[in-house]
């Protein structure tokens, strides 16, 4: 169990709900550094007395942290402080940079390699192109709130972005370099996820063990003149989720 400081009497003057006060006081706690990632936080009762509030509204705000990805339960245990997890809801046809800013979460990225290469068989049939023709590949190491993310390698259409090698591509968001390069604009984009093991040579700029579990993600994005980018990518099973709301 953690260590906690004194108890903190929320403020029932404020407009702001008493949940949301409760949910940004435990915020700051774990952002803070004094529960740190993998660390047990109090028991809702000790909440409730440090805090000052009741156990709804407790549990009120440890729902909204669970759902933010920001704490999990682990039934009979209690509720621990997640790693620093990337949870993705409901997405749009965004770029990974977009994705990570609209969460709220600090992007980075590093380019690992940039080549022409050959079109295998598998990205000239998502590319619509033949074999063997060249592509540019722009492999990339994606990183949220300072650790990484994921490997992405984006394979874009050579005749669709000529002399995009000529110039020194920028570490944000390759889909807003292309539409102001290339007039290139994403209007829809088909997605592929699977769970596979990390290969040694990713799990090493992962972070992570060899054949630690993974999302295997390919990515097919077109614009109105047809597909421009096929992208595989690999990223941390315990660093990124998606979550679905399903409804009738």
């Amino acid at each position: 169990m953690t260590k906690t400081t004194p108890a903190v009497d929320l403020d029932r003057r404020r407009p702001e709900p008493l949940w949301h006060q409760a949910e940004r006081a435990i915020r700051s706690r774990i952002e803070s550094g004094e529960w740190p990632p993998a660390s047990q936080i109090p028991a809702e009762d000790r909440l409730c007395d440090l805090l000052g509030v009741s156990r709804i509204t407790v549990r009120h705000a440890l729902k909204n942290l669970e759902a933010q990805g920001l704490l999990r339960r682990e039934h009979g245990r209690g509720t621990f402080v997640r790693s620093a997890t990337v949870v993705a809801g409901a997405r749009g046809l965004t770029s990974f940079t977009e994705e990570m800013r609209a969460l709220g979460v600090s992007v980075g990225s590093l380019v690992l390699e940039r080549a022409r290469v050959p079109a295998s068989t598998l990205v000239a049939a998502a590319l619509e192109i033949d074999e063997g023709e060249e592509v540019f590949l722009i492999r990339r190491l994606r990183i949220g709130n300072d650790a990484p993310v994921g490997i992405q390698n984006a394979h874009l259409r050579a005749d669709r972005v000529p002399g995009l090698f000529d110039e020194e591509l920028a570490e944000g968001s390759l889909y807003l370099h292309l539409k102001r390069r290339f007039g290139i604009e994403p209007v829809e984009a088909t997605e592929l996820y699977r769970v596979g093991a990390v290969p040694a040579e990713e799990a090493k700029l992962l972070g992570v063990p060899e054949g630690s579990p993974g999302f295997i993600v390919e990515r097919v994005t077109v614009d109105a003149r047809g597909p421009f980018e096929f992208t595989s990518s690999i990223m941390r099973g315990d660093r990124y989720e998606i979550r679905s709301t399903l409804r009738l």
